[in-house]
Order: structure tokens, then sequence, then C-alpha cells
């Protein structure tokens, strides 16, 4: 396969658009991560995105929109989802929300649940795809399933090119880290922890959310245990590194990579993908990671690197 490479000019997003609109994948930047996407309502083309990432089919799609007219075509919208919609969107926060039995969504971009993941994204060039598509975007991170998140368009031109139709290259993704998910049933939870903190939400909504608990059930994207993964192994919380070890770092401390050696919890965030994408570049087998705060956007940290390090 012909993978065409874009850029974020207007006539070459109207070219890249046609590649949804006919049925293909595309890759693009959003602030989170690089998004694989593909028309939502299109069986085949959804299909698409699971054999390019090698995706378990298990495990549920978020489906990206310009508008909360869109989004209620096939979600079932509530007062509780317009006030988040109102304080964090365009941005960073996807919801779950009950399916409608009138949704035209794939049901396997749903991965047969009868809740769907949406979310509108503020990245300028996601939301002109998002427009000129005309057509909920299922997408998520482009990458092969369980590998690095790609925030930048060179991760995903080296492990995509061949596999899918397009890639826009853009920017770097600013925030580097994916969505906060949340979910109101049966009762308010964070599904994955993100670049939006669990106390902000709970603040506009007057509720205390809580993460679920050791629920099997995989309901949103990114619940899997072993996700996020360099090819090396992990060996996390590491306040002295081994000879044999590619280290990375957080604070004024010597090591291999630093995520933000001024101890910048955002810094760190948008760096952590993008270093994990080195090691795999650099051929490591052994990485320490330092300990990371357990607080605001290093809770998301903390859950990508926990997953990184899982037992594969």
């Amino acid at each position: 396969m012909q993978t065409k490479i874009f850029n974020t000019s207007d006539p070459d997003l109207l070219k890249a658009s046609q590649i949804i609109k006919s049925g293909g994948t595309l890759a693009f930047p959003t602030e989170t991560v690089y998004g694989l996407g593909a028309d939502a309502t299109n069986k085949l083309a959804v299909a698409k995105i699971f054999q390019a990432k090698g995706r378990p089919s298990f495990n549920p799609l978020i489906i990206h929109c310009f508008s909360i007219e869109q989004i209620q075509s096939f979600a079932l919208w509530s007062s509780e989802a317009q006030t988040v919609a109102e304080k964090f969107w365009p941005g960073p926060l996807t919801m779950v929300l009950p399916l409608l039995p009138e949704s035209k969504i794939s049901p396997l971009a749903l991965a047969g649940l009868q809740t769907v993941a949406v979310r509108m994204p503020a990245h300028s060039v996601a939301q002109s795809i998002l427009k000129l598509s005309n057509t909920p975007i299922a997408a998520p991170s482009a990458n092969p399933s369980g590998a690095v998140s790609a925030t930048k368009a060179e991760h995903v031109i080296s492990r995509l090119t061949g596999k899918i139709e397009g890639i826009i290259s853009g920017n770097s993704s600013k925030v580097g880290l994916e969505s906060t998910i949340i979910s109101f049933s049966p009762q308010p939870s964070i599904l994955r922890f993100g670049a939006i903190d669990e106390t902000d939400i709970s603040k506009i909504l007057g509720l205390d959310f809580k993460e679920k608990a050791k629920d099997p059930k995989i309901s949103a994207p990114g619940q899997l245990s072993s996700h996020y993964a360099p090819k090396g192994s992990i060996r996390l919380n590491s306040k002295v590194f081994r000879k044999n070890e590619v280290s990375i770092g957080f604070g004024k401390i010597v090591c291999d990579l630093n995520l933000s050696r001024e101890e910048n919890l955002i810094e760190a965030a948008a760096n952590l993908f993008d270093y994990l994408h080195r090691l795999d570049d650099m051929g490591a087998e052994k990485i320490a990671i330092s300990p990371i705060p357990e607080e605001g956007i290093g809770i998301a940290i903390n859950d990508r690197l926990r997953r990184a390090a899982a037992p594969r």
C-alpha cells in the first residue's frame, strides 16, 4: 500500500479528507497524540484501523466529532455531558455515553458495547479534517497496538508507512498524553487518567470521581494492562541507575534522557512518548525510569508507565 504524506495547507487538507470519505485510513495530529482515523460509520474503513494497528477487536475506539449536534445523532446526551463539554471541549477529554438505537457508528468501532466514547479535539488540523470529511471519525492513537503512542509525524511515518493510506505531517502534539476518559454510568468514574485532572472535573460537576476498581470489562480505550510499551523491559521508580540500563530521569540528575530537569510535570508528559520512541530507536533492552510525583498530570504519566512496564 502506498502512503501519501500531506502538509497542513488548505489544499492538502482537502485532499487528505478525501481519504476518509473514500473509506481509507488517515493519520493526523491532535493536541494529545497523533490519531489514526477512519469513517466511524463505515465498517470496512474501521476494520482497516484494526488491521493497520494489529489492535484487539475487544478494545473500543474513541469517536471524534466537530460538534455536539453530530454526537447527539448517535449518543444519548445529558445535562452532565453538556456541563463537561462547555468547560473542557474542544480539548483532551473523552466522555463515554449511552449509544442511541438509531446510531450508525460501526459496531466494530464500539467493540460490541452499547456505549460510545466521544471527543471534540482542540487541534486545528483535526478540526479541519472532521469538518471537511463531514462524518464522525474513529481515531485511536496512530501506532501499532500496545506500542508507544505517536506525538510526532515521524513516529507515524516510521511505523505505519505502507499500512495506511495517508499521513498529515504537522507539528508535535502539545499535550503528549491521551485524553482523560470519564463515564457517568453506573457511577461517575475515571476510566483513564489524562491531561485534565479529575479534581477539575469534580469541581465542575460537584461529584466525586473515583477510578473504576478492577473492572474486567474493557469499556474504553487505554484499559489494557499492558499498553504503551517500548521493546525493552522497564524498571520504574529507579533512584539509582545501573550500568546496563538506559535511564530516563526527572529533575536535576545525570541520565540519558530527562523528562524535565525543572520537575515540570506538563513538560514531562509532553516528552514521555517521544522518549519511549527514542529508546526503541536506540535498541534499549533495559530501561530505568526515575520516580514521578503521583499528583496532577503525574497520575496519568505513572498510569502510562505502569502499563508500559507490565508483563506482556
